[in-house]
């Protein structure tokens, strides 16, 4: 199995919708989880278990709710989604920002946790991922867009997924993935276009899908330099370049940079199973990412370029953030800023708020520039690496809090 720190891209989607509200009471009551194994006690409630996205090839998603710690009725829901591609979000749940960390056997609180803010839900998507699965196996063979139409039809499912429409209700959702640039922008496009009563707020990844290179002819020098690259860096993890490394399972402990397989050991206990109303469905295990050679990509709708997406969902007046890691090497942040500033010259958007330094406590927590009314933000975490949650906790809530709120980050 792939490990998370090979595969995961951090992205971040947000929304908000105006008219939409979420209550406890309207899960199914069969998917309350009563307690995980080694759970501390905890006030607010979770819920878990499968949503049919296709009855006819039985095709089931995961889902991982976690109720706000307090004033859940007036906290925004967010949901989260995992990239990879073909990693799961429940890894995110345990390993980054859900409310509970695997210590050993048990489960630690997590002080950083994101439903200090807001009612989370994390769908494990597409299926072959995590738990969700596909009876069909062809599926497998050939996964497209179909990522953005099925996430699409679980948010238009109110009813089993726990929604029940009313006013006043805040949606947020986060995603994990490079291809996120690619899929998320268009879930948003879909949701805008769709019948829902949502009031989209905004976007926010972490990498913008400008369009390809035409590599004709450079091809052979490309191999070379890029071979070169990883014959230096071979012994650096590309996703966190000064983090350390786990030198092999054998030597995994209780620290973050080794904490893939105890969480995995973990999610793959019957108890936890039994507790979460999940079960590998054609797969011998949980894992946090499936194996690209089981679960095949067509990575061609993927060389679309969305950044004309994103350029009018900003100007249809959705909010748009980007946000990078300065630790993270795959997708450096250098790119990303020169994209989000030639999409603010493209879109006629001034900038409001110059490059300069923003703080967590009193530290720096990165930098950050915003153009327009908050209408499109771009911003660096400082020591994050490619998962930013799980390295700098809380600079990332922080960043997390502020874009809740829809305001820029704080300079003090």
């Amino acid at each position: 199995m792939q490990s998370h720190q090979e595969w995961m891209f951090i992205g971040i989607i947000c929304a908000s919708l105006v008219q939409i509200f979420m209550t406890v009471e309207s899960f199914r009551i069969d998917d309350k989880i009563t307690s995980l194994p080694g759970q501390p006690q905890v006030s607010f409630q979770q819920f878990s278990g499968y949503i049919s996205v296709d009855e006819k090839q039985n095709r089931a998603l995961f889902y991982y709710f976690v109720e706000a710690e307090s004033q859940a009725g007036s906290k925004p829901l967010v949901l989260w989604l995992n990239g990879g591609p073909g990693c799961s979000s429940l890894a995110s749940a345990f390993l980054e920002h859900g409310p509970f960390k695997v210590s050993g056997d048990n489960l630690v609180r997590n002080e950083y946790s994101w439903n200090k803010e807001a009612n989370m839900l994390y769908l494990e998507s597409p299926a072959g991922v995590g738990f969700s699965y596909s009876a069909n196996k062809s599926f497998y063979t050939h996964v497209n867009d179909e990522i953005t139409e099925v996430n699409m039809l679980y948010l238009e499912s109110p009813a089993e997924v726990g929604f029940s429409y009313s006013a006043n209700k805040s949606f947020y959702t986060h995603v994990n993935d490079e291809i996120t640039g690619h899929y998320v922008p268009q879930l948003a496009q879909l949701i805008i276009q769709s019948k829902l009563k949502i009031n989209l707020k905004g976007i926010a990844v972490t990498q913008i899908m400008r369009g390809i290179i035409n590599q004709e002819g450079s091809e052979s020098a490309c191999s070379a330099v890029t071979l070169q690259i990883k014959q230096l860096t071979d012994t650096i993890d590309p996703f966190d370049i000064t983090g350390d490394i786990c030198p092999s399972p054998q030597a995994e402990k209780k620290e973050l940079v080794c904490g893939e397989g105890i969480t995995e050991k973990y999610l793959n206990r019957k108890d936890v199973q039994k507790a979460l109303h999940a079960q590998p469905v054609g797969f011998k295990e949980w894992g946090i990412c499936q194996d690209v050679k089981v679960l095949q990509y067509d990575m061609t709708n993927l060389e679309i370029p969305t950044i004309g997406v994103l350029g009018s969902l900003v100007k249809s007046g959705i909010r748009a953030f980007v946000y990078s890691e300065d630790q993270d090497s795959v997708i450096p942040f250098t790119g990303s800023r020169t994209l989000v500033d030639k999409l603010a010259k493209e879109l006629g958007l001034k900038t409001t708020v110059p490059y300069r330094a923003w703080f967590e406590g009193k530290q720096v927590g990165g930098w950050t520039q915003v153009y327009g009314k908050t209408q499109l933000s771009f911003a660096i975490i400082r020591g994050a690496s490619h998962t930013a949650p799980s390295t700098q906790p809380a600079r990332s809530f922080s960043s997390f809090k502020a874009f809740l709120a829809g305001k820029p980050l704080p300079n003090a």
